[in-house]
């Protein structure tokens, strides 16, 4: 039963590759017999060249690729070293008092700006002011005694010695005074410097002591920067460099500075050293405490640079594609930094050479091109605008 199953299906295969066959020469013969008539007729026939529509039957021919140029050109570039850093304040100083006594009255509100020596809190200070009372009236008296002894000593009617102790009277009596107006002064609070007070912490009744702290205040008119790179940059970290930060709270917002210390020690645990920048803060928008990204430029040099569009990698080797009239030839290059969309070139290219800008992925060796004479302006122009580029060094 299974071997009779098995011939019937052989046969039905073949029957069915039979019909195939016979189906497909009938089907040959007559588009051959079809195409007699058209040739005779003088007319294309479906294969013929007319049937492209282009007369002769040619092929046509296909146009050169359309490639934006641009120049290579020099401009100023530099390398970065970035880092994260802390904000502080220029000068910083949590207000206490010198003595033990009650607050009399706060003179300021949380947040002021106050001036160099402002008077912030005045403490309790009756007896002081008795005791000044008291000083100067010993001193008005032993004044007078002094200037009657001076007038009678001129006429030979008293002693130098009693001129000489009237006058250690009258100089004792002003070192008094002058010490009850020290003790009066430190009952008053003073701003060290001008800035920007925090947040009040005391009241009108308080008893304060010198360990009680009455607010803090911050000078911002600059703010020092502290950040840590390792000692590999340490040869590119001079005062006076340039630096530029940036903060989330104002992302469209560049803050320069320069470096103003390198620290003295190198950290023998991180390697890493210290340096400190300084940047105007005259608008008041940061605060100390604040976590800033940092670029500090280096080797600021002017290079010749081109697009990074238009260099491409073949292994380890960069070219870019020079125009040569209208052909493109692959020049290699040896390249520098890469930063801001343009590629510092050390060698391979001279300035002024023109290069395929975009459209390099349509090239080869020696491909003819079109380009328009306004590509090229607009290149040149839109390359020269660009912000400077640098070779990115990153900490």
């Amino acid at each position: 039963m299974k071997n009779a199953l098995l011939a019937v299906i052989a046969f039905a295969l073949g029957g069915g590759a039979v019909w195939y066959i016979t189906k497909d020469r009938g089907g040959n013969a007559g588009g051959a017999g079809a195409s007699a008539p058209a040739a005779a007729a003088g007319r294309p026939g479906p294969g013929g060249a007319g049937a492209g529509g282009f007369a002769g039957g040619g092929r046509p021919q296909a146009q050169p690729p359309l490639v934006t140029v641009g120049h290579a050109r020099r401009d100023s570039i530099f390398d970065v070293v970035e880092a994260l850093g802390t904000a502080q304040a220029n000068e910083s100083v949590t207000l206490t008092a010198k003595v033990t006594d009650t607050v009399r009255r706060v003179n300021f509100e949380d947040g002021d700006y106050v001036e160099s020596g402002a008077v912030l809190i005045e403490l309790t200070n009756q007896e002081e002011e008795a005791l000044l009372a008291e000083a100067r009236a010993n001193l008005d008296d032993a004044e007078s005694q002094l200037r009657r002894l001076e007038d009678l000593s001129g006429r030979g009617l008293t002693s130098a010695s009693e001129l000489d102790v009237a006058r250690s009277r009258a100089g004792a009596s002003r070192a008094r005074l002058n010490s009850i107006v020290a003790r009066l002064r430190d009952r008053l609070i003073q701003a060290p410097f001008s800035g920007l007070l925090g947040f009040r912490q005391v009241s009108p009744g308080t008893l304060l002591s010198p360990n009680t702290a009455i607010t803090s205040i911050d000078d911002i008119s600059i703010i020092k920067l502290d950040f840590t790179v390792p000692e590999t940059f340490l040869g590119s970290m001079t005062p006076g460099s340039r630096i530029v930060a940036k903060s989330v709270s104002f992302p469209d917002r560049e803050f320069q500075g320069t470096v103003r210390t390198v620290g003295s020690r190198v950290d023998p645990v991180t390697r890493a050293i210290t340096v400190r920048a300084h940047i105007d803060n005259k608008d008041k928008s940061l605060r100390p405490g604040m976590l800033l990204t940092v670029e500090v430029v280096t080797a600021e040099r002017s290079a010749l640079v081109v697009p990074e569009g238009s260099v491409f990698q073949v292994q380890n080797r960069a070219y870019v594609y020079r125009v040569d009239g209208e052909t493109v030839h692959q020049q290699q290059i040896e390249v520098g930094g890469r930063r801001f969309g343009v590629v510092e070139v050390l060698s391979g290219l001279n300035e002024g050479d023109l290069i395929v800008v975009e459209g390099i992925i349509k090239l080869r060796e020696g491909a003819r091109v079109r380009f328009e004479e306004t590509a090229v302006s607009e290149s040149t122009s839109s390359q020269g605008s660009a912000p400077s580029s640098t070779a990115d060094a990153r900490s």
